[in-house]
């Protein structure tokens, strides 16, 4: 069991990157949720929503970004961000699949969401999910000072 003086020291800017990086899992999850109400409805509306919902995300998730990057430009232990560069490339792409999905959304009627849109939005929730929970992961283990 590592002692407390062992343990790295969380950043403070680190509790804003978890905040703000629950919300574009929120939104991609919703806009995949959004495409799947399209499908079986055809009301424009929901179709509508998941352009909003992914354009939510990507806002959000460049917020994320930055305060992940300021979070490892001031860490102290550089060694300890090795396992975060996963993390890290893994919403980048995420952020790059859902500017596709925007852009794929902004098409006019059903072609916004099928077949493109809703392959897109489930990818991206699926990788954004994954992505997220390595990067909780990581940062338990730092915390616990299971760091490997």
């Amino acid at each position: 069991m590592p002692t407390p003086s062992s343990r790295p020291i969380v950043s403070a800017v680190h509790p804003l990157h978890v905040l703000l990086a629950a919300y574009p899992i929120a939104f991609f999850s919703g806009a995949f949720v959004t495409d799947i109400v399209y499908l079986n409805t055809a009301v424009m509306m929901w179709a509508n929503f998941s352009v909003w919902l992914i354009t939510g995300g990507l806002v959000m998730g460049v917020a994320a970004a930055v305060v992940g990057m300021a979070e490892a430009l001031l860490s102290k232990n550089k060694s300890t961000l090795r396992p975060g560069w996963i993390h890290s490339a893994g919403n980048a792409l995420v952020l790059a699949l859902s500017l596709w999905n925007a852009f794929v959304h902004s098409r006019d009627a059903w072609t916004s969401v099928v077949p493109t849109g809703i392959i897109l939005s489930g990818t991206v929730t699926v990788l954004v999910i994954v992505v997220n929970w390595l990067g909780t992961a990581r940062t338990v283990r730092q915390l616990t000072g299971d760091v490997r």
